[in-house]
């Protein structure tokens, strides 16, 4: 039996998730994999802290660099978050040829590249199942278990925090702000939420799945970007009228030149996009409810699949990093020339789309004038950028001077439905800022 020592880098809830599951299964992982795994340090602010996880003194430390530069330490966990020290501690790591396991998704969608690129000029690697999804596997299915497809398109639900509010909204009728302040307190979402509620968190993991099925680094800058704070109960129940629930989806479309098929592959052309997006309640999507995530992945060969699981928390992250380090452990006792690469650059070139050119479906909600002639008025400018409304939905009996307006408006290119629904919010039939919604076709 082999043995690897392992420096864990923070020792909060993941990191005490990690600590806390060797204990429990050390020996059936051992018995797996064929290797002791035995963590030598594990790097806090504060070793005197009461933590909820046990973890021995003989362990702690404060220094992060005197458990990397440790000759005894064998692989580096890095758990702190955050960017600049992240990226120190991963930099120095791979500087030492030491391979690195990180969860740390802000990270590798802000510098992921150029950390690549630096675990192989010092011929090792940086792994990083845990940063998309916890415990759903989803980065080791697309690099591995799907190796023989050319994957099309990928829709996630991978963000807790934005589900369990949705859910909770839809079933319950109540407003963001409420159902938000309960996620607080249940400890589903940070005391500052943006990161959450405003797409941010599932941008960085729709950018990390994106690099891995195309062969190029996705800049975070060039994924498009739409929080779920403009949701109201009143858009989930006309939705559901209209068979349809509304979802944040991380969306992943990867085309190729049509000239160009046998060779497509190495020129790859992307649309990202992260928004909530309404899903036809026959879509298993539809069904993924509360604090879970699930990767909806299409591929040419295999077909359509669903990856589904808890997306976050102590258990879930902890078991993708412990997968992580045993893979880090094999690759450390064979050629690195031999091993599988967590990214592989193997696009020759590559390219995101521009959002405003991407063609979709759109739901609209108006606050319009009860009164003659404002739906005219409406169609009016919508024919005027020829887009065709599929359906319209306005409340029987409303009371007030205005009335919610529901539409549903047929494919255009996002650059000519803004322009149309800017226009719409300046008639002065429209009294407040008009919302609007992708409508997926998942075709």
């Amino acid at each position: 039996m082999r043995k690897v020592k392992v420096a864990i880098i923070g020792g909060g809830t993941v990191g005490g998730g990690v600590w806390q599951a060797l204990q429990k299964n050390g020996a059936l992982i051992a018995a797996r994999c064929g290797y002791e795994i035995e963590v030598n340090h594990v790097v806090v602010r504060d070793p005197a802290k009461k933590r909820p996880v046990r973890i021995p003194k003989r362990v702690l430390s404060t220094d992060w660099r005197a458990a990397v530069m440790d000759p005894q330490t064998d692989i580096v966990v890095e758990l702190v978050g955050g960017l600049e020290t992240a990226e120190e501690i991963v930099s120095t790591s791979l500087k030492q040829r030491k391979p690195v396991i990180s969860a740390n998704k802000a990270l590798l969608s802000a510098r992921g590249a150029a950390l690549w690129k630096l675990a192989r000029k010092h011929g090792t690697h940086l792994y990083f199942e845990a940063s998309v999804a916890g415990g759903i596997p989803i980065i080791k299915v697309l690099r591995e278990s799907l190796v023989a497809n050319r994957i099309t398109d990928i829709y996630a639900i991978a963000n807790g925090t934005c589900n369990y509010i949705l859910t909770k909204m839809a079933r319950e009728g109540r407003a963001f702000d409420e159902i938000l302040k309960e996620a607080q307190d249940l400890g589903y979402a940070e005391a500052e939420p943006s990161l959450d509620v405003d797409g941010l968190d599932a941008m960085h993991k729709t950018g990390i799945m994106g690099s891995i099925l195309s062969g190029f680094w996705v800049p975070e800058k060039s994924i498009f970007v739409k929080g779920i704070r403009d949701i109201s109960p009143m858009d989930l129940q006309f939705a559901d009228w209209l068979g349809y629930t509304i979802k944040l989806i991380g969306s992943i479309r990867c085309m190729h030149s049509e000239k160009d098929q046998k060779d497509g592959w190495k020129r790859p052309v992307l649309e990202l996009s992260v928004e909530p997006t309404l899903v036809p309640k026959s879509h298993v999507l539809a069904s993924v409810d509360g604090v879970f995530n699930a990767v909806f992945v299409k591929g040419d060969v295999v077909g359509e699949s669903l990856y589904y699981g808890r997306g976050a928390g102590q258990d879930a992250t902890a078991s993708s990093v412990i997968s992580d380090i045993v893979d880090a452990a094999c690759d450390l006792h064979q050629e690195y020339e031999y091993t599988l690469a967590p990214f592989e650059a193997f696009a020759e070139s590559g390219v995101v789309r521009s959002h405003a050119d991407c063609v979709a479906n759109y739901f609209i909600r108006l606050e319009a004038t009860n009164r003659p002639g404002t739906m005219a008025q409406v169609t009016s400018i919508l024919a005027e950028h020829q887009i065709g409304i599929s359906s319209c939905i306005q409340p029987e009996n409303h009371v007030g001077e205005t009335v919610p307006l529901m539409l549903m408006v047929d494919q255009a290119p996002f650059s000519v439905f803004s322009r149309a629904l800017t226009q719409l919010g300046r008639l002065k039939v429209v009294r407040s800022r008009p919302v609007y919604f992708r409508v997926g076709s998942f075709e």
